[in-house]
């Protein structure tokens, strides 16, 4: 029942792991964690809810917990992506570089946002969850995460427009 309830958002878990840590080997150990907590507190997982929102909910506690255990280390930890974009027979060489500079970025700048604001836009545009789900995870009132989320778009257009006019100076 763990398996076929849980383990298909294994990718949502690290995903929302790697952004929050900013690094794929801690967001490994984390992702390994929070299913281990999950196996453990499965009996007291409701049917009918979410099983994504409730492992989500385990990783970014387990990423608040792991934060606080290396704070020092956390602040200077860029993440790393070894992804690469595709190139088909039709790519415009030019259209990719600027699509990877464009990538870099918006990785960059949601990178230097709060944990806070990180964490809802993750969990919003990225993991695709509605406001009642990320409340849940965040365990915060859904005002709370609209108004947060609000905050967080904002920040993070104003740091890329900055970004973008330091590069066209």
């Amino acid at each position: 029942m763990f398996e076929t309830t849980v383990l298909p958002h294994l990718n949502s878990a690290y995903n929302l792991a790697r952004w929050l840590t900013r690094n794929e080997h801690d967001a490994e150990d984390i992702v390994q964690e929070a299913f281990l907590r999950a196996l453990r507190s499965f009996d007291t997982f409701v049917l009918g809810r979410d099983p994504r929102a409730w492992l989500l909910a385990i990783v970014r506690n387990s990423c608040r917990t792991w934060q606080r255990q290396n704070r020092s280390r956390e602040a200077a930890v860029p993440l790393d992506d070894d992804s690469h974009v595709a190139v088909d027979a039709w790519s415009d060489p030019e259209a990719v570089l600027i699509k990877n500079a464009n990538s870099q970025l918006l990785r960059s700048v949601l990178e230097e946002l709060p944990f806070e604001y990180r964490e809802v836009l993750i969990l919003r545009e990225l993991e695709e969850l509605s406001y009642k789900e990320i409340a849940q995870i965040v365990e915060i009132p859904i005002g709370t995460v609209m108004s947060r989320l609000s905050r967080a778009r904002k920040e993070l257009y104003d740091r890329l427009g900055k970004a973008t006019g330091e590069i066209e100076q």
